[in-house]
């Protein structure tokens, strides 16, 4: 992570444990570093598809965590299938060999396509230095976690557009979020001076991604609105913003991000495809879970749309919520939160909980799933809301 005007060392920049960003992870492959975020389901790491470009073999994932560091083995990578050399659909997802560190955050998907002109947060493992020397580290094995902002300008297409063959890539319509680093000068501010979108910079709280970044998360309201991809300078005849002739994360560049509300689809699709025995119709429904001993294992609930879409292209969609009944979130399960979409070729799916092991004897607890607010269907004339319990059992000896 490239910062303003300060040391990467400084406070404001480190990403300790516990302060919210101990779901960002460390992601090795192949000789090559990256970043990435832990997903809502505990079990896949949201990345960028380009760092497994040519290589075989499994991933290592580095939660740090109020717990401490663990590494864990990946057991999957999926690449986006249309990933391509434009550095559009650079989405990869990698599945863990076992149940993320219960202390490490999951994190929802942003969902809404309003990002352009919101400020976010970028987290991620990459090379540090300033926005006057831009990228001055080496990329090593033990690197630290940073954070710094940045202003979401436009979209990548909409920058082609306005400079043609001056970029030499095309991305896809819609699909990537594009910041500049800024100074504070009109000199410095590339997409001001490329395409009139001006914004002269954060402040000290100003960044730029750099390799071993991508991957890494920009984060709106604590949700995963976009992916770190590339960096880059450009110029347009005489105008050529960079404070220096290289493309090192200076100020001046600008880095592009996946956009996560144009892929929401086939990251939720490939999340489900993937659930272990997750059930698909109402009968294959488990109303108790085991408890175990370790780890986190799943409770399922299955969402079902039985009526008629009136247009067959519309998203369905519904918000919901975990809630306490004698099972308490932190210590028996993980609590959820989000939005579930089903797709134009979709009538259910399933939310899953993490239940969580241990091995103390208690009697069996529950806990609830609050399903609210439907989009494009309804519950039912007065019903505004649907609630399901699950009961986890305890295994540990627990004598009525």
């Amino acid at each position: 992570m490239i910062t303003s005007s300060h040391h990467h060392t400084d406070s404001r920049y480190r990403s300790q444990p516990g302060d919210g960003h101990d779901g960002v992870v460390r992601v090795a492959f192949g000789g090559y570093y990256a970043t990435g975020t832990l997903l809502f389901d505990g079990r896949a790491i949201l990345t960028a598809a380009h760092l497994f470009n040519g290589n075989n073999g499994n991933a290592q994932v580095t939660f740090e965590t109020r717990s401490g560091t663990q590494t864990l083995t990946s057991s999957k990578i999926l690449k986006h299938p249309a990933h391509d050399t434009q550095s559009n659909n650079d989405l990869a997802l990698v599945w863990l060999s076992s149940a993320a560190p219960v202390a490490a955050e999951r994190y929802e998907l942003y969902r809404n396509a309003n990002e352009i002109s919101q400020t976010f947060t970028m987290v991620g493992y990459g090379r540090t230095g300033t926005g006057a020397t831009g990228a001055t580290s080496s990329e090593t094995a033990n690197p630290i976690r940073l954070t710094a902002s940045n202003f979401f300008d436009a979209e990548a297409s909409t920058l082609k557009n306005h400079l043609g063959s001056a970029m030499a890539w095309t991305p896809l319509a819609g699909s990537q979020l594009v910041a500049d680093f800024d100074d504070g000068s009109a000199t410095h501010d590339a997409l001001g001076r490329l395409i009139d979108r001006n914004d002269l910079a954060l402040g000290w709280a100003e960044g730029l991604i750099a390799p071993g970044d991508s991957g890494g998360p920009a984060f709106l309201n604590d949700q995963v609105a976009g992916v770190a991809s590339y960096t880059t300078r450009l110029s347009l005849g005489s105008v050529s913003p960079d404070i220096d002739s290289d493309s090192n994360s200076s100020f001046g560049e600008i880095a592009s991000w996946q956009r996560v509300s144009h892929y929401q689809q086939w990251i939720d699709q490939s999340l489900r495809t993937n659930y272990p025995d997750a059930p698909t119709q109402p009968e294959d429904v488990k109303l108790e879970v085991a408890e175990h001993n370790s780890g986190t294992s799943y409770a399922y609930f299955l969402l079902q749309f039985t009526g008629m879409r009136s247009d067959p292209n519309q998203i369905l969609s519904v918000d919901y919520a975990t809630r306490n009944g004698t099972a308490t979130s932190g210590s028996d399960y993980i609590a959820v939160s989000g939005t579930l979409n089903l797709y134009p070729d979709e009538n259910s799916a399933v939310i899953p909980v993490e239940v969580m092991g241990d091995t103390i004897p208690e009697p069996a607890e529950t806990f609830y799933l609050d399903v609210f607010n439907p989009l494009g269907g309804s519950f039912g004339e007065g019903i505004v809301k649907l609630t399901a319990v699950r009961t986890i059992v305890d295994d540990d000896g627990w004598l009525a």
